[in-house]
């Protein structure tokens, strides 16, 4: 096949003209060619095929049976070689050039494109049926031999930045052994490509740039979003994860270097749940960036601006998402990720009911902080009824992870949901959320102002509250200090302490601190790993409250089902299917979620019963209804296997 990007490059026969407008340069004719593309390369770096093209019916066994490529003009150049047919060579510094390159579907550019490169792992074969001899080394290397070499060179890295830089470069040479290795490696390396080293590669993006991944639209593509997402080569987007770099993690606005966070999402959704890698796609929205720090950086890499507010970012934002929908239909899943509290509650609220939306931050927190809290029971005993519930922070991840829990008593026992919020405290940076402060609370936090004394102290509101879970979602580092935990261990036989805020370095406590201050009596989970901690002669291993144990199986089942709409009933769905994964051998260890290594059957099952909830609830448009989810799921996942070529 040719595919050629200027329609004028074509003349009356449907083959490459001979003349080019470009400096008079000639543009070779083409009589037989097998699988020929001439594209021009698009903004992120992958050729990019546009509409004009012509087929040629041929193929690779015709070309070796003594099919030719012939009326190529090989008159050489000065400096030898064939024809500067693009005018590129001949061009003067000043006049303009254009990105042409030849691409064929064998030989060296093969080696070149991450989706089909295997390196050493192309049999005798297929080096022979795509023209790769020696291109390569002689040896031919199983993938298997691939991921033992790389996760040995991995290892010799010191720093974790390091190994991410390693991981993203394997990432974009070949995409199937970084998808392999990561699945093989999970637990090892999930750390890595996600929280808590995605936090530093976020920080430092514009220093260690060098490949752009996934899409930057900023405020100059304003009226030209549509544009800009055509120009994404993959046209079948499943997933998209979005940010627009305000609230990194625990590290505030970073601005467009953000877009880490994205990309790391994306690579989790394909691991862990199975969703092709061509059906997802990153993007950061760039606004500007109130850093002052990244703004004197000349690293830097965004709009070097205040943040747009109010009107101007709102109409930048619809106009995205009715982009999004026109371009890719009513069934692509966006994720809102990493969002300022004023607009992730807005943008959640106000696009919930027209878009195949979800939040991570405040509905996937939630899910997989419910599912902790609902395997704990198994631990502590009791309902969540029986429980009182006290939270530092109350942005997004606190306020939403508090609605969920209510939503899930009120379900279990029937309650109206204004009376389960009761069994709920808050407390932010001004003190205990109370009805007297209810006036001067923003819009989110006002359903969780309950009558009570103010308490300006977190101490001094577990004395008084006397909560049997305490949940922290501060993004503040070394909160839970051990007067608060020693105060937790007097109040509760087995307190449960939830230390969500990541990286590492905002956690409000470490595993250690939580074990050895409660005398190895706590429940024990954080957003970030920490490694097990021995206490008193006996080993805790403290769980991890990842996000990543919930959204990869929940975009799966959303895009089995072919849901249009997220409910808050699949949200709970994917809690109980993930607390119904931990074993009694983990509980026997204090965990109170599943290992890692387990993830794609948990993913597999969490999709499952998101699917079925979608199909019960009437927003799902995949008809009929597998009769067994969970293999469906299952036989959905993609896998890194490298295929077999022609």
């Amino acid at each position: 096949m040719i595919s050629l990007n200027r329609s004028s490059f074509l003349n009356k026969s449907g083959l490459a003209g001979s003349c080019s407008p470009f400096s008079g340069a000639q543009i070779c004719q083409i009589r037989r060619t097998a699988s020929v593309r001439v594209v021009a390369l698009g903004s992120n770096g992958r050729a990019g095929e546009r509409n004009a093209s012509v087929q040629i019916e041929n193929t690779l066994k015709e070309m070796r049976e003594g099919s030719v490529i012939d009326d190529v003009d090989s008159k050489p150049t000065v400096g030898g070689g064939v024809q500067d047919v693009y005018g590129e060579d001949a061009a003067t510094e000043e006049q303009f050039v254009t990105p042409w390159s030849l691409s064929v579907a064998s030989g060296y550019s093969l080696l070149r494109n991450p989706h089909h490169n295997k390196g050493l792992a192309f049999t005798v074969r297929e080096r022979d049926a795509h023209f790769l001899r020696g291109l390569l080394p002689p040896t031919v290397a199983s993938q298997e031999l691939q991921v033992k070499k790389m996760m040995h060179n991995i290892r010799q890295y010191q720093l974790p930045l390091q190994k991410y830089m390693a991981m993203m470069d394997l990432q974009e040479r070949n995409e199937r052994l970084f998808y392999k290795l990561l699945i093989d490696n999970v637990e090892e390396l999930l750390p890595i490509v996600y929280t808590p080293t995605v936090g530093e590669a976020c920080q430092k993006y514009g220093s260690i740039f060098m490949r752009p991944q996934g899409l930057f639209i900023s405020l100059k593509e304003k009226g030209k979003i549509l544009e800009v997402l055509r120009n994404w080569p993959e046209k079948n987007i499943q997933v998209i994860v979005v940010t627009d770099g305000e609230r990194i993690l625990g590290l505030g606005d970073l601005g467009c270097q953000g877009m880490g966070i994205p990309v790391g999402k994306l690579s989790l959704y394909t691991a862990l749940g199975g969703v092709r890698p061509s059906s997802c796609l990153p993007i950061t929205i760039d606004v500007g960036t109130n850093n002052e720090t990244l703004l004197n950086d000349e690293f830097y890499i965004g709009l070097r601006q205040r943040r747009a507010t109010g009107q101007e970012y709102a109409e930048l934002l619809h106009e995205f998402m009715t982009a999004v929908k026109q371009n890719y239909g009513e069934k692509v899943l966006i994720q809102f990720e990493d969002f300022a509290n004023h607009n992730a509650f807005d943008l959640l609220a106000k696009y919930g009911t027209t878009h195949l939306v979800f939040n991570d931050d405040i509905q996937g927190t939630a899910s997989v902080v419910l599912a902790g809290l609902v395997a704990a029971l198994n631990l502590v005993g009791g309902t969540l009824a029986d429980h009182r519930f006290l939270f530092l922070g109350a942005g997004e991840a606190g306020t939403g992870i508090a609605e969920l829990i209510a939503l899930e008593i009120s379900k279990q026992t029937n309650a109206p949901l204004e009376e389960t919020r009761k069994k709920i405290w808050l407390v932010d940076s001004k003190g205990l959320i109370v009805s007297s402060r209810k006036e001067a609370l923003q819009h989110f936090k006002k359903p969780w102002a309950h009558e009570h004394e103010p308490i300006k102290e977190l101490v001094d509101a577990v004395k008084d509250i006397k909560p049997t879970v305490l949940i922290g979602t501060s993004g503040v580092g070394r909160t839970f200090t051990k007067e608060v935990v020693e105060a937790m261990a007097s109040i509760n036989e087995r307190p449960i302490i939830l230390s969500l805020s990541n990286p590492t370095s905002q956690s409000e406590c470490t595993a250690e601190e939580a074990y050895t201050w409660s005398q190895g009596r706590a429940i024990f989970a954080s957003g970030s790993p920490f490694a097990p901690v021995e206490y008193d002669g006996k080993v805790f291993v403290p769980g991890q409250a990842n996000n990543a144990y919930i959204f990869p199986g929940l975009g799966l089942g959303l895009i089995m089902s072919g849901a249009i709409r997220v409910h808050d009933d699949m949200l709970l769905a994917a809690s109980e299917a993930l607390a119904a994964q931990v074993s009694q051998v983990n509980f026997s260890k204090g965990l109170i979620y599943p290992p890692f290594t387990n993830i794609r059957k948990i993913s597999a099952h969490i999709a499952a019963k998101v699917a079925a909830k979608a199909y019960e609830l009437g927003l799902a448009t995949r008809l009929p209804q597998p009769k067994d989810l969970v293999k469906c799921a299952e036989s959905c996942m993609y896998t890194p296997a490298y295929r077999n070529y022609r």
